[in-house]
């Protein structure tokens, strides 16, 4: 069974190096980068790699993740598709517990646990809520690095096209197709969108997205709200 990683990208060239790089190295038999209009050297940076490496590509897409990763599925053939956030590093077995997890034919996909790149309380206390929350509902987000079959991802109609929240409409989709893996090994992501605004408002600003949006709110209306406060 082979398995794409898909990387949606736009202005990463601080961190697309070396998730590349260390991406490359876990044997994968395909590699996605889907760019959605990078204006910094994201995609001399790509380019570079596939020059150097037969089984990574790059494909270009309207701007917005959904339809990045969209894209992305469609330039690879792959049985298992595995959703890569640029700035996030998968953990070296990464691949075999992946292939481990789908031997059961009643898996339709999953994800895995996250930690921080910077340890720190506050990154230990977010990365065991994160992980906490994705296993008592089953929801999943994209910094978890999702992973899903391709026959499946097509059922589903791929993403849903909307601006925010994309992860999460997705992963609760999934999860009426079968069960889902909760893999324990650890991806390991960037702090610093955390960083930036701060733990406690960006905890309070992302568990109010998904409030409103469980309550029915359209991720365009929060989107809107989220670029206004971010």
């Amino acid at each position: 069974m082979t398995i794409a990683v898909i990387i949606p990208t736009l202005n990463e060239s601080s961190t697309i190096a070396r998730t590349l790089t260390h991406t490359v190295a876990l044997g994968f038999d395909e590699i996605v980068v889907s760019d959605g209009g990078s204006t910094d050297p994201t995609l001399q940076m790509v380019q570079a790699c596939c020059a150097r490496v037969p089984v990574v590509r790059l494909v270009t897409a309207p701007t917005g993740r959904a339809r990045q990763l969209n894209e992305g599925v469609k330039a690879c053939r792959s049985d298992i598709l595995l959703f890569l956030h640029a700035d996030t590093e998968l953990p070296p077995h990464a691949k075999t517990a992946i292939e481990s997890a789908v031997k059961n034919p009643q898996i339709v996909g999953g994800r895995f646990d996250v930690r921080f790149d910077r340890p720190s309380r506050w990154g230990t206390i977010i990365s065991w809520l994160m992980n906490r929350r994705s296993r008592l509902t089953g929801i999943a987000t994209g910094d978890q690095a999702m992973f899903v079959r391709r026959q499946i991802f097509e059922q589903m109609g791929g993403f849903p096209n909307i601006p925010l929240m994309e992860d999460i409409a997705f992963s609760r989709h999934l999860k009426r197709r079968g069960p889902t893996a909760a893999l324990a090994d650890r991806v390991t992501t960037s702090f610093r969108r955390w960083e930036k605004n701060g733990p406690l408002r960006t905890i309070f600003l992302m568990w109010t997205l998904r409030f409103l949006y469980w309550l029915g709110v359209s991720p365009t209306r929060l989107n809107q709200w989220y670029r206004a406060v971010r």
